[in-house]
């Protein structure tokens, strides 16, 4: 919801544009960088001590983001909004995998895929109608009464675990971790607002692969490290995290390209272009359940392979578009590739979850949404990147605009086609659901 807002921000909160990007930038920073550092905190103190905790930080923020008088306080109360996300989306998963028996696991993370993309598909529609009939804040203050009966519902329903028998948190690992994903994350996010070759962007990107190397140092030599790198040497876990991040890229690539479609090559309003977009989660959301289902009867390995060939098939379709596609052609591109993604993502987190040891599912549940949100930011650098690149050869005119679409689909239509690899070449998925 908070995507369609931002005109809105920059008008009714008298600022400007590059102001307002950081009520969408630092969201996506804070929730990157403490996903796995909460769960491996709930891994330690308990996941449904944790994702309560979320739910209530997250309810308190939104209620702060709605009566904000000023940007820099609504930037403020986002990134507290953000640490409470962090711990739901670390935890949710953990949750589901530890109380539901293997054999329901591809399910059950079906049915909470589903719940996302069908949020996914209403969030655009319905924030804008919020905006216009009640104004920018209730974007952000409808979620007060929305998280009552859910926090409600947890304390109820959501069984106590016991926490894991590690006693000491790895600070100095964690600290690498969230100082080297968020700079790299915010040199590729600014990257081509303020050129690739900017030496604060460099800076960035060097200091956040410095952290990221050192932190991957630090975790192999203490003794009760944050990120327990027997999982990582786990080929079925690390193939499976792989591919899950070479998705995102592919899915959030074309939530990048499409917009400049129709906006930039066709003319056309940013309206139109969300209605057509909103075919992609809702064919995810009608397939994702199914796919979690069949992984849980055949394994996860076909599903996932077969997710990653038909988002790529959709990809290359979405690359033959000009300035005389139909909307149909377009559709049929977006709903192959979201029948793609469903199919490959409840599949690929039931193999995730089920191939690491029960005390590293919080871990390894936090990595999972770490490849979502690190897949989301290199999605739209590299999109971004092939798209003004070829902008900048052929002009800044409607063609220019259609051929770097159909070069950003190409690159990503690539990304899917290593990603269906990875999910080939892993150990038999079968281990997942056993």
């Amino acid at each position: 919801m908070v995507n369609t807002v931002q005109p809105v921000l920059v008008r009714e909160l008298h600022s400007d544009v590059s102001t307002i990007q950081w009520v969408l930038t630092i969201y996506l920073l804070v929730v990157s960088g403490l996903q796995l550092t909460f769960g491996r905190v709930g891994d330690m103190r308990g996941h449904k001590r944790v994702f309560v905790t979320g739910l209530i930080t997250f309810m308190a923020a939104s209620a702060l983001c709605g009566i904000a008088g000023s940007p820099w306080v609504l930037i403020f109360a986002r990134a507290i909004q953000a640490i409470g996300a962090a711990m739901l989306f670390a935890c949710g998963p953990a949750i589901l995998s530890q109380n539901f028996p293997p054999e329901m696991r591809g399910q059950a993370l079906g049915v909470q895929l589903t719940m996302t993309y069908v949020g996914l598909t209403m969030g655009p529609l319905t924030g804008g109608w919020m905006s216009d009939r009640f104004g920018w804040q209730s974007v952000f203050l409808v979620n007060v009464p929305l998280s009552i009966p859910v926090l409600l519902l947890a304390l109820r329903y959501i069984p106590a675990d016991r926490p894991g028998v590690a006693k000491k948190f790895d600070v100095l690992g964690a600290t690498l971790f969230i100082v080297g994903l968020v700079a790299f994350l915010t040199g590729l996010n600014r990257g081509s607002t303020w050129g690739w070759t900017n030496p604060v962007i460099l800076l960035l990107i060097g200091v956040g692969v410095a952290a990221l190397a050192a932190f991957m140092v630090v975790e192999n030599r203490v003794p009760e490290p944050m990120l327990d790198m027997g999982l990582m040497r786990n080929r079925l876990f690390s193939l499976a995290g792989l591919s899950a991040l070479l998705c995102y890229v592919g899915l959030y690539a074309t939530l990048f390209l499409v917009p400049f479609y129709y906006m930039q090559g066709r003319q056309m309003s940013a309206t139109h272009a969300g209605l057509v977009l909103a075919s992609q989660p809702l064919a995810m959301a009608l397939i994702t359940f199914v796919s979690g289902a069949i992984s849980d009867k055949i394994g996860t390995k076909w599903p996932t392979t077969l997710g990653m060939v038909l988002m790529a098939v959709g990809l290359f379709l979405l690359a033959g578009v000009n300035r005389t596609s139909s909307d149909f052609q377009v559709i049929v591109g977006l709903v192959i590739a979201g029948l793609g993604t469903g199919m490959f993502v409840s599949p690929n987190n039931s193999a995730m979850l089920g191939s690491a040891p029960k005390e590293r599912r919080g871990i390894a549940s936090g990595i999972m949404a770490t490849a979502r949100s690190v897949g989301m930011v290199l999605g739209f650098a590299m999109a971004g990147a092939i798209y003004t690149s070829v902008v900048a050869t052929q002009g800044k005119t409607p063609e220019g605009a259609i051929a770097g679409v159909q070069a950003g689909f190409i690159g990503t239509a690539i990304v899917a086609i290593l990603g269906a690899l990875a999910a080939w070449v892993r150990e038999p998925a079968r281990k997942a659901a056993v």
